[in-house]
C-alpha cells in the first residue's frame, strides 16, 4: 500500500504540489480508465453466501405471515441533534415514540463532534422507551430500519472496537484548509481539465462530473485525510489492515450484531465522495488521488435488505435489522417520492432539497451533489440533492440568546411584522454551501438600528431560510430539464407556518406537508418493512402516506424582490470573513 496523503511542516499547498506532480501521469491514466469502465453495478456482499442470514430472513417472514396483527416495525433515525425512535403498526400509525437530544462537543473552534459511547447508550434507550411507551414487548418488534445523518464518521481498532476518536460530523470544517488547497492544486485543475478534452472526444457523461467536481467539508474525504495526517495512531492500524472505518450506520450495526456485521448501504456510501455512483462501488479514483486504500471502507449493500440481527443480548431477542439508509434519502421514501421530479425538502438542523432524477445521474456545474437515493434489488433511484446546512441550529441559537422562549413563537413574531426592519441574518456557523460554498463565510446580523426589536431579529432568521429555499430551488429547476412534479416538506422547521408559506411563495409551488414531520423514521420503517414482506410495494405505501397540510401560494413572488435582495447583499458582506489560518 502506498503512504498515506501526510502533509510535511510546511504548508498544505506545497504539499499538495509535490504530491501532484509525483502522481499526476499515472492519475492521468486511471480518469481515462475510470471513464471509460462500464457502469455495471457491483455487489459487494453476496447475500446469498451465509446461510444463517437465509435462515434468519426466512424465520423473519414466516413470524410475519403466522400473526401480523401483533407484529409492529421500528423506524429509528439518528439525526444531527435528536435521536427519534418510532412504532409503527401495518397501517403506518404511530404507536408510540421516543427522543433524547444529542449534544455536539465542539473542542475547537470550527469542529463539531460526537461522544461515541453516549450516543450508543442514548441509541439503545431510545428503543427501549419506545417500545415501552407503545405498550408493547420487544418480541413484538419484526425489524427495524435505521436512518442516520451523513457523513458524519468514526474510525476504530478492527481487533478491539475501540474507538481511536469521536464521531467528525458532516458541520465539522476542520478540514477547510485541505479542502482550499487540494480544490486550488494543479492536480484538480489537471482533473478538470482533462475531463473536460476527454469529454469532448467522448461525450462519455460521467467525465462531465469529473470536470465539475470539487471537494467540500462535508465530504468525509478530507475529513478522514486530516484524521490520516493528524492521528498517528490511525495512521498506523490503517497501515496494519488494523482499522475499521464507518459512518454513523455502520458504527451503530456494527455495535447492535457486537462486531458479527460491518457493512454499509449505497444511500450512505454514496455521501461521502468516496463512491463512485455510476459504477456502485467505492471508488478507486479517489483512493489513488488521496492514498487511502479502498480495504478501509465496509462493504455496500441494498438500502432495504436483511443486514442481520441485533444480538438478542441487547434487547432479549433478537430483532432484524432490515434496512439501512442515510437521513435525506430515508425521509424521501418515507415521503412516497417515488417518481421522476418528485421534490422533497427537508427543513430540520440543516436544510436539503432532493429531486428524483430516476435511474439517471445529474451532473450538476452549480454544485448539486450526485446521490444514491436507494437501491432494492435489481432498482436503483438517483437523486440530485442542494443543502445549506444551518437552519434549524440558526433558530435553537437565537432562542439560547433568549428572543422568545418556545419555537411555536417564531411563526406569530414573525407574521406580527410587515418586514423585518431591513435587518437580514445569514446563517453561516458551518459555511455557506452552494451557490455561495464558501466554508469561511461568517453568521451575521445586518442592518441593526436603533429601532431594532427581537422580533426583527427573528423574522430576519426566519426569512434567511425561506431565501436559502428559494436559492436551492432555482438552482435544481434550472439546471434539470426534469419537470418539477410534487413537492413535499419535512423536518421539524416544516412545521413553522412563516417559512413554508413564503417559500411557496418565493417559488410560487404548492408544498405538501404530511401529517407527521418526522419521515426518515417513516422512511426507515418502509424499507425495514418491504425487506420482510410487512408490506407489499411501494403503491401500498403511498396509501399510507398522510397529508396535514398544503401550503398554496398567496403572494406573488417579486414583492419579496427587494427584500431578498438586500440579504443577497448581506450574504456577500459575509463571505470569506475568517482567514484561513483560524481554521
Amino acid at each position: 500500500m502506498g503512504g498515506f496523503c501526510r502533509s510535511p511542516k510546511g504548508s498544505v499547498d506545497a504539499f499538495c504540489r509535490s504530491h501532484c506532480e509525483k502522481t499526476f501521469v499515472r492519475f492521468c491514466g486511471k480518469l481515462l480508465a475510470w471513464a471509460l469502465t462500464g457502469a455495471t453495478p457491483m455487489k459487494l456482499i453476496d447475500s446469498s453466501a451465509p446461510a444463517a442470514n437465509n435462515a434468519f430472513t426466512t424465520s423473519v417472514a414466516t413470524a410475519c405471515a403466522l400473526a401480523p396483527e401483533m407484529k409492529y416495525i421500528l423506524g429509528i433515525d439518528v439525526g444531527s441533534t435528536v435521536i427519534r425512535c418510532h412504532v409503527y403498526d401495518k397501517a403506518a400509525v404511530l404507536k408510540g415514540f421516543s427522543s433524547k437530544q444529542i449534544e455536539a462537543l465542539h473542542p475547537q473552534p470550527g469542529w463539531v463532534e460526537l461522544d461515541p459511547e453516549n450516543l450508543w447508550t442514548q441509541f439503545i434507550d431510545v428503543i427501549k422507551e419506545a417500545v415501552q411507551v407503545a405498550g408493547l414487548k420487544m418480541n413484538q418488534i419484526s425489524a427495524l430500519g435505521l436512518s442516520t445523518q451523513r457523513a458524519t464518521f468514526i474510525t476504530w481498532n478492527k481487533k478491539t472496537g475501540k474507538p481511536f476518536h469521536n464521531f467528525i460530523s458532516w458541520q465539522d470544517v476542520r478540514a477547510a484548509n485541505l479542502v482550499k488547497s487540494w480544490n486550488r492544486s494543479f492536480l484538480m485543475k489537471a482533473v478538470h481539465g482533462i475531463s473536460s478534452l476527454l469529454h469532448f472526444f467522448t461525450r462519455i457523461n460521467k467525465l462531465l462530473l469529473a470536470r465539475s467536481f470539487s471537494f467540500t467539508t462535508q465530504h468525509v474525504s478530507l475529513r478522514l485525510v486530516w484524521v490520516l495526517q493528524h492521528l498517528s495512531e490511525v495512521e498506523q492500524a490503517a497501515k496494519d489492515d488494523n482499522c475499521c472505518f464507518g459512518t454513523v450506520d455502520t458504527w451503530l450495526l456494527y455495535k447492535l450484531t457486537k462486531g458479527a456485521v460491518y457493512a454499509t448501504d449505497y444511500s450512505n456510501a454514496s455521501t461521502t465522495a468516496f463512491f463512485d455512483p455510476f459504477k456502485l462501488q467505492w471508488s478507486d479514483l479517489f483512493s489513488k488521488l488521496l492514498s487511502i486504500p479502498i480495504s478501509l471502507f465496509p462493504p455496500v449493500e441494498d438500502t432495504s435488505h436483511i443486514f442481520g440481527s441485533v444480538d438478542a443480548e441487547i434487547f432479549g431477542v433478537p430483532i432484524a435489522i432490515a434496512a439501512l439508509a442515510a437521513d435525506q434519502q430515508a425521509a424521501m421514501f418515507g415521503q412516497c417520492c417515488f417518481d421522476t421530479g418528485d421534490i422533497k425538502v427537508t427543513v430540520g438542523t440543516g436544510t436539503f432539497w432532493d429531486i428524483n432524477t430516476g435511474n439517471n445521474i445529474h451532473v450538476s456545474k452549480k454544485g448539486l451533489y450526485p446521490l444514491v437515493g436507494w437501491k432494492i434489488g435489481n432498482e436503483i433511484t438517483y437523486l440530485a440533492e442542494g443543502n445549506a446546512s444551518d437552519t434549524g441550529n440558526a433558530i435553537s441559537w437565537i432562542q439560547s440568546l433568549e428572543l422568545f422562549d418556545n419555537v411555536e413563537e417564531t411563526s406569530q413574531m414573525a407574521h406580527s411584522l410587515v418586514n423585518s426592519g431591513g435587518v437580514c441574518f445569514v446563517p453561516s456557523f458551518s459555511g455557506l454551501q452552494i451557490p455561495m460554498n464558501d466554508p469561511y463565510a461568517c453568521t451575521s446580523f445586518m442592518g441593526i438600528t436603533s429601532t431594532t426589536t427581537k422580533k426583527h431579529l427573528v423574522r430576519a432568521v426566519l426569512e434567511s431560510i425561506a431565501f436559502r429555499n428559494k436559492q436551492l430551488y432555482d438552482i435544481i429547476t434550472t439546471e434539470l430539464s426534469i419537470p418539477a412534479m410534487s413537492i413535499r416538506a419535512d423536518g421539524g422547521v416544516s412545521k413553522n407556518s412563516f417559512v413554508m408559506q413564503m417559500t411557496s411563495d418565493l417559488i410560487n409551488k404548492s408544498i405538501n406537508k404530511p401529517d407527521s414531520t418526522d419521515m426518515s423514521c417513516l422512511g426507515a420503517a418502509f424499507l425495514a418493512g418491504l425487506a420482510i414482506g410487512y408490506w407489499t410495494d411501494k403503491e401500498h405505501l403511498k396509501k399510507l402516506r398522510q397529508t396535514e397540510m398544503v401550503f398554496k401560494p398567496q403572494r406573488e413572488p417579486k414583492e419579496y424582490e427587494p427584500a431578498m435582495s438586500n440579504w443577497i447583499k448581506a450574504v456577500r458582506r459575509s463571505l470569506s470573513w475568517y482567514s484561513q489560518a483560524s481554521q
